[in-house]
């Protein structure tokens, strides 16, 4: 008898799990909210040009391939990835530029006009993040903890890396430069991270881009999502788009069935949520014993910050702007102090600038440029912030800084342009007080101490996505995926 199962939500996790079961022979069923999947990982297209709402700096790109190569397929099949280089300038306010790549001999170039005396200690960094990279990603970066043991097995392995340490602790112990240590540490921002608190086993980034590269999918995310859900229904699966999870059913400690919006009840012999980990706990299992008990102590974590993210489409081409780009503000810790301790919108902000078409020039109209600014903000939970009113002084704000840096006539220039705050993040996604990345990856949030990927209570209930071990970014809630569904397999026989 075909063994059923129901995932809520079409993330990058959600989609890889449901690739993942379905390639196994579960009947799969993959529901979800919005009218297209990839729930961050959303897209519009305004006045000709196309803007990916979130991820877009795509690391190992064989995890992705994985995901084909299960049933014998290729990913080329449906995506086309293009190398992006450099894979980040980082730009500081003195004008000073650091081009960010894997080639070693430019790489060493950038750091030795910033400090000749940093590129042996950046050496023994590479070293270090090879370390970190073989423990915490290639040996424990798919596989579940769910129980302390395994946290035990794992420690002194963590211990060994000093985990305890933050990564920019770490880093700064090898480089002495500032604007190095920055260059270094920014990279676990990008998975809702503060570099000052995040564990140093994060520096394992490095490696990763160092190794796989960093990629971008022609046509923008978009397409890799879409590549992936073209790939599930071609394995037979059922992809049901526009109808919001309500309700997860329960007979006594197991999952039975979900509820959705329009009526609709799907039952299943294994739910799996890659929905935000509150929404799945506090909402839809509410009705549940263990929904409230574990709202209750999610509520009590620490969340990462949210993000305002301006979209905007203007006239003319930039090939000497790339397509990642790190505009670093007068300040560092102080920033991200503010940011993830006082929960205050500073006046200050770093961004990071997404421009696509200087990789793919057919995400703008000819002779156009699409790009997104985005900027670390507090969650809603720290100081209220009425983001409806505020957030359209906040976008000149960002543009102004763009006109100072890049490009002076910007705003004669602009064709479309939109944003996206934290309430919109709460609004469309559920996310928990509009945090961008769920739980923030702090030491006592990861691993074990993250939210399980098979829940303690009902055993038939899975998680997938930013809020499970490994974390967030796209290598790790495909990761997650992988965990999770060993478990769903063995446990579904």
């Amino acid at each position: 008898m075909t063994r059923k199962a129901i995932i809520i939500g079409a993330g990058f996790g959600g989609l890889a799990l449901a690739i993942r079961l379905q390639s196994a022979g579960i009947d799969t069923t993959l529901v979800e909210a919005r009218d297209r999947p990839g729930g961050r990982a959303y897209m519009w297209q305004k006045d000709g040009f196309t803007f990916d709402a979130g991820p877009t700096v795509i690391t190992d790109p064989d995890c992705l391939n994985e995901l084909w190569r299960l049933s014998g397929h290729d990913m080329a099949q449906d995506v086309t990835l293009m190398p992006v280089s450099p894979f980040y300038r980082l730009n500081w306010r003195d004008g000073t530029n650091f081009d960010y790549s894997n080639d070693e001999v430019s790489l060493r170039a950038e750091i030795a006009k910033l400090d000749p005396g940093d590129v042996a200690g950046y050496e023994r960094f590479l070293d270090y993040a090879a370390g970190v990279f073989e423990e915490g990603y290639r040996k424990l970066g798919s596989v579940a903890f769910l129980d302390f043991a395994s946290m035990i097995k794992a420690a002194p392995a963590l211990a060994r890396y000093q985990a305890w340490r933050s990564v920019y602790s770490v880093v700064s112990s090898y480089v002495k430069n500032e604007k190095l240590r920055e260059a270094l540490s920014f990279h676990t921002l990008l998975v809702g991270g503060n570099p000052m608190k995040t564990s140093a086993i994060y520096a394992l980034i490095h490696k990763l881009e160092k190794d796989g590269g960093v990629w971008f999918a022609k046509g923008g995310t978009n397409k890799l999502v879409e590549g992936m859900a073209t790939h599930f229904e071609r394995l037979g699966g059922t992809l049901r788009l526009g109808d919001k999870v309500t309700r997860i059913e329960t007979y006594g400690d197991k999952v039975t069935a979900v509820h959705t919006a329009s009526g609709w009840r799907g039952e299943a012999d294994a739910v799996a949520s890659n929905a935000d980990l509150m929404h799945s706990y506090r909402d839809l299992l509410g009705h549940h014993p263990r929904g409230q008990k574990q709202g209750g102590k999610l509520a009590n974590k620490r969340w990462s910050p949210s993000l305002f993210v301006l979209h905007f489409g203007i006239k003319g081409s930039w090939p000497g702007i790339p397509h990642h780009m790190i505009l670093f503000g007068p300040r560092y810790e102080g920033l991200l102090t503010d940011i993830y301790d006082h929960g205050v919108l500073p006046e200050d902000f770093s961004l990071y600038l997404h421009h696509p078409t200087v990789t793919d020039p057919s995400m703008a109209p000819e002779g156009h440029s699409t790009f997104y600014a985005l900027a670390p903000v507090p969650h809603m939970g720290k100081l209220p912030i009425d983001w409806d009113q505020f957030a359209p002084a906040y976008a000149e704000r960002i543009l102004d800084e763009i006109q100072h840096r890049l490009i002076p006539d910007i705003r004669s220039r602009i064709v479309t342009q939109f944003h996206y705050a934290p309430t919109d993040f709460g609004r469309d996604l559920n996310a928990h007080l509009g945090s961008a990345f769920s739980l923030e990856p702090l030491l006592t949030q990861s691993a074990w101490f993250r939210a399980h990927n098979r829940d303690d209570v009902i055993p038939n209930l899975y998680l997938v996505g930013a809020g499970t071990h490994p974390g967030a970014g796209i290598p790790g809630v495909v990761g997650s995926a992988k965990a999770t569904a060993a478990l769903m397999l063995e446990d579904l026989g």
